[in-house]
């Protein structure tokens, strides 16, 4: 460390709950970036599961410091509910810090969101109808409410009226929504305000000075690189940039205070929505890959695409995110398959054939994944805690994806269970091992 940022490599549901959780336990700060509750983290910890959709994955660690940044977009109702659900659970939520610039979803949001989901049709993009789009609308045309906002009423509600006048003519189907009248939304935020206040705080410094003792900060990302609104499959895409360049607006930072950038892959695919997915399976195995997988999303519980491991999109992630490390996680998931095809071209229309991630999405739409068949393996491997207890064939397909990409192996995940995880030497040297064993406690 001390700055590492863990970004997703695919289209999001990578398993960065889970690495985040791993690493957070060797970090003194983490802050979340980017994106909104249209994410969720899952992590299992001593047969215990979590769910995360704002508040950092760090926050199981007493004494560290847990920051949402500026360029997340936050539903306060949601995320007072998240603090109110840790702390029955026993959760000390006091390290718990918000940027004071981070942009709230308003109730106008949550509906224009809907509505324009429903307008598209069959042209849908597959957002979570959570209000993260039109949120991030309204920040970029300067009609945003900061969550500073709600600690001062005259302005919250001249705020609101202002946000809402340009979308009259939009909202006018909701028009006796009890949830768009002015007097309620501004005292129901204020409300907000008042119980958030202890959390509200200028958060870079935090983040400054951490990095300027030398201690570790983790960048945490939401989301996937092909998500990206401007290096993913747009229009299907988020309306944020999970991309690792993102975390240093997010969490407001300069380009060297993040020293490694890991980036996690699950050993096959996954997307959720629609778009595009070169390697999608339509059969049986696809179906046998959601089942083992629990492939059903952590916010909205939709049953994922799946489809083999694409070598040529991860290559691509890997180049736009600057990757140091990879973090292949669900490993045991393709236990009993045999042959993997890994695909390391695509051929698109009429035949032309691509080593590299099309931009033309005409292109990208009709393309499909060429494969390599690399060797299964049949062993049960969720016991496995050292590479060298993976079968050889397990071995050999992480190194064809580390030789492939370009990229080191840093992290192996076996199995749902933070302990079931393989740290490489590559993963302990960055994680302050050095030769010795890092170890990953239940």
């Amino acid at each position: 460390m001390p700055g590492i940022a863990i970004v997703g490599a695919q289209w999001g549901d990578e398993g960065k709950g889970k690495i985040t959780d791993l690493m957070a336990e060797h970090a003194d700060v983490v802050i979340r970036y980017q994106g909104g509750n249209n994410a969720g983290h899952t992590i299992v910890r001593e047969g215990e599961t979590w769910k995360f959709h704002l508040i950092p994955s760090g926050i199981l660690y007493p004494g560290k410091s847990c920051l949402i940044g500026n360029g997340v977009v936050v539903d306060p109702k949601v995320l007072l509910e998240e603090i109110e659900g840790l702390k029955r659970r026993g959760v000390d939520v006091r390290g718990l810090k918000i940027s004071a610039n981070a942009h709230l979803i308003m109730p106008y949001h949550l509906l224009l969101d809907q509505a324009g989901e429903t307008r598209l049709g069959d042209r849908q993009i597959g957002t979570t109808r959570r209000g993260i789009g039109p949120c991030y609308a309204d920040k970029s045309a300067r009609l945003g409410i900061r969550l500073q906002d709600l600690l001062d009423e005259k302005i919250l509600k001249q705020k609101i009226a202002a946000a809402m006048e340009p979308k009259r003519q939009s909202l006018r189907p909701f028009a006796k929504d009890p949830a768009l009248d002015l007097h309620t939304m501004t005292e129901d935020y204020l409300s907000y305000g008042q119980r958030l206040a202890p959390h509200i705080a200028d958060t870079p410094p935090i983040v400054w000075n951490a990095l300027d003792a030398d201690r570790n900060v983790l960048y945490e990302g939401a989301q996937g690189a092909l998500l990206d609104i401007d290096h993913g499959t747009y229009p299907f895409v988020t309306s944020s940039n999970p991309v690792a360049g993102a975390a240093c607006v997010g969490a407001g930072v300069g380009p060297r205070d993040i020293h490694e950038v890991w980036g996690v892959a699950k050993a096959y695919v996954t997307r959720v929505g629609a778009g595009p997915f070169p390697t999608e399976l339509f059969d049986e195995v696809g179906e046998r890959i959601r089942e083992a997988g629990h492939e059903f999303g952590t916010t909205t519980g939709r049953p994922r695409r799946t489809g083999w491991l694409d070598l040529v999109a991860l290559r691509y992630a890997a180049r736009i995110n600057g990757l140091t490390g990879l973090a292949i996680t669900k490993l045991d998931v393709l236990t009993g398959i045999d042959p993997l095809p890994v695909a390391t071209t695509y051929t698109g229309p009429e035949g032309a054939r691509f080593d590299h991630f099309p931009y033309n999405q005409s292109v990208l739409h009709k393309a499909e994944g060429d494969y390599v068949d690399r060797p299964g393996w049949h062993d049960d491997i969720a016991g496995a805690r050292r590479w060298e207890d993976l079968p050889q064939t397990a071995q050999d397909y992480l190194a064809f994806i580390s030789d492939f990409v370009g990229v080191p192996i840093v992290l192996v995940s076996v199995g749902p269970g933070r302990e079931q995880t393989i740290v490489t030497d590559e993963g302990r040297r960055v994680m302050g091992g050095g030769s010795g064993v890092v170890a990953v406690k239940a």
